[in-house]
């Protein structure tokens, strides 16, 4: 199977260059991508930057350079529940893109609501989330707050946390998008680098130990697919 894997930074993109493969590299449209073979698929591994524009831009260069049929994106995110630790495990069902607005003049959407879908959330595919559960011990399904800023707010996290949703990041609404509308399989493996009491220093601390660990859950679907 083509699949393309999606890192934000550069700390999280260090677990996948790590992972021992022998790889080559080529520049396109002034990124970095990285071939090798990983559990018997081809990888396509790109750092697509921070936030929804580079990440929506790097999905769509795999999905249409590569003719990757799934796109696998891992990293960190942060706490909405003070429930929640560092280092905890998680898949992505769904994402909240909520600093997407059209309610001033469409009565007929919410805050973050695209208006094909029933709702305010961007699904991921059911089929490799329920793959996922079944191959990654003690992992949680998650519904993910995605949008274009770092949260260190507590009352803005407490506000994001009423949709429903238990993590925040920054990249996973345009990735999961731009597959939907490509009619290409996504998956989001993420890890917890920052509590809900945490800050981007915490991030700082935590973000390549996280990132390695949702690596390693990664590398363990890959060889169930």
């Amino acid at each position: 199977m083509k699949i393309g894997m999606l890192i934000a930074v550069e700390r999280e993109l260090e677990a996948f260059l790590a992972s021992g493969e022998e790889r080559t590299e080529e520049t396109v449209a002034g990124r970095t991508v990285y071939k090798t073979r990983m559990e018997g698929h081809d990888i396509f591994a790109v750092q697509s930057g921070c936030g929804e524009i580079d990440a929506s831009s790097a999905t769509m260069l795999l999905i249409v350079r590569y003719g990757c049929e799934l796109i696998v994106n891992f990293g960190v995110a942060g706490a909405l529940d003070a429930d929640l630790k560092v280092e905890d495990l998680f898949v992505a069902e769904k994402a909240w893109h909520y600093d997407f607005d059209v309610t001033p003049f469409s009565d007929c959407v919410k805050v973050g609501q695209y208006e094909e879908y029933p709702d305010e959330f961007i699904p991921l595919d059911a089929g490799m989330v329920n793959l996922v559960t079944e191959r990654i011990p003690g992992i949680r399904r998650i519904t993910a707050a995605s949008g274009d800023k770092f949260v260190e707010d507590r009352a803005e996290k407490l506000r994001l946390r009423e949709s429903g949703c238990g993590i925040c990041e920054m990249e996973l609404a345009g990735i999961a998008r731009v597959c939907e509308r490509s009619h290409v399989k996504c998956l989001s493996i993420k890890c917890i680098s920052d509590a809900f009491d945490g800050t981007g220093a915490d991030f700082d601390r935590n973000v390549r130990n996280s990132a390695a660990k949702a690596f390693s859950a990664i590398r363990e679907v890959l060889k169930a697919l």
